[in-house]
């Protein structure tokens, strides 16, 4: 997808906005098994429609005295207790592989509950009670779509990812940085900001998305993490949200570059690199892509072979995105495609050939030798 060429439609039309409500479909026996095998089928001493027993809840504002989407949930004494037991178990199984020696020293300081998301998150905040030192994970329902969005982000992106998962529970890790709308507002004028290398790192996450087809990335479902490096700072844009994993039909929502939310990224980047500089940093990124296509390859076919005969999206987007996308390739190859699980294995095959077959003939070689 050339970037340059969108500098005057970033905004979406009315019409091409994401679905307000997401379906939530279920883990069928395949992708249950698939889970299990690859270790993130566990046993949860807390399910998440146990959490939705609170008795009320008191609305989270920013230290700014705005109202956030999370909301402060409390429990009655006895299932607080319970709770409190359970989600300190479930940190030791995100971060220590289950090891409860640790535990004696962390406790449960505040559970929250997000109104907004379709999964119905609540996030824990767990805290070490020697230096007050906190960490947060989350506790969701289990939606199929958002399970293969987090396993594509493990095996595509540059970032690992842990979750769990159990019955219809989803537990995730909290992914650290700085809310992608927060950066924007508060971070992007400063003097300190090396806006080449962000406007490098955009581009990227705006190739990434489209290739593994990852919708709505909108500046509030993304991260930005900064890290010192020899001179100034590198970054690296993370998303947060998989909900959007291949379900949508139009092709612009999945391209970061499109929302008007990310308007001040765009024209940051278009001002800050030529059409040169932003094709090779495109390249770039489906190389490395491709090496991390061929290193899972595996267990990369599996996933496929699962999601491609599962349903995570409305036959209608299905239809809606094989046209699209039939459209942008200027084929009708996407014709043959009867899920949005064989969308993704075609579209990532047609858009990463190139860098395959260098990988691929590269491996002849060194193997002639």
């Amino acid at each position: 997808m050339a970037f340059i060429e969108n500098k005057s439609n970033v905004e979406l039309k009315e019409g091409d906005k994401p679905s307000r409500k997401k379906i939530l479909y279920p883990v069928g026996k395949s992708l249950h098994n698939y889970l299990k095998h690859h270790g993130r089928e566990v046993t949860l001493p807390i399910a998440h429609k146990e959490l939705l027993n609170f008795t009320w809840t008191i609305p989270i504002t920013d230290k700014d005295g705005n109202y956030t989407h999370w909301e402060k949930a409390i429990y009655d004494k006895r299932d607080w207790d319970y709770l409190r037991d359970g989600l300190v178990k479930i940190y030791a199984i995100l971060k220590t592989e289950g090891d409860l020696s640790f535990i004696n020293h962390l406790d449960v300081e505040r559970i929250d509950y997000c109104t907004f998301g379709n999964s119905f998150p609540f996030r824990i905040r767990i805290i070490n009670k020697f230096n007050s030192n906190y960490d947060h994970y989350y506790v969701k329902m289990t939606d199929a779509s958002r399970i293969y969005g987090l396993e594509l982000e493990h095996i595509l992106s540059p970032n690992r990812i842990t979750f769990f998962t159990h019955g219809n529970t989803l537990v995730e890790e909290h992914i650290p940085g700085i809310p992608g709308d927060v950066f924007i507002k508060k971070m992007l004028s400063d003097p300190e900001t090396n806006k080449t290398r962000l406007a490098k790192e955009f581009v990227k996450f705006n190739e990434r998305c489209f290739v593994r087809l990852l919708g709505d990335m909108r500046s509030y479902n993304f991260v930005v993490d900064i890290t010192p490096d020899i001179e100034g700072y590198q970054y690296r844009i993370r998303a947060i949200d998989f909900d959007q994993e291949c379900y949508e039909g139009r092709k612009n929502l999945y391209l970061p570059q499109f929302f008007k939310e990310n308007n001040a990224l765009v024209q940051m980047t278009l001002q800050q690199l030529n059409k040169e500089s932003i094709d090779q940093y495109q390249a770039e990124e489906k190389s490395a892509m491709a090496f991390r296509v061929a290193a899972s390859r595996f267990r990369l076919m599996d996933l496929f072979n699962i999601m491609s005969r599962d349903t995570i999206s409305p036959a209608e987007k299905t239809e809606q995105l094989k046209s699209e996308l039939n459209a942008y390739s200027h084929s009708k190859a996407f014709n043959r495609c009867h899920s949005m699980g064989q969308i993704v294995k075609l579209h990532l095959k047609m858009m990463l050939k190139d860098n395959l077959k260098l990988i691929q003939e590269k491996t002849k070689r060194l193997k002639g030798k």
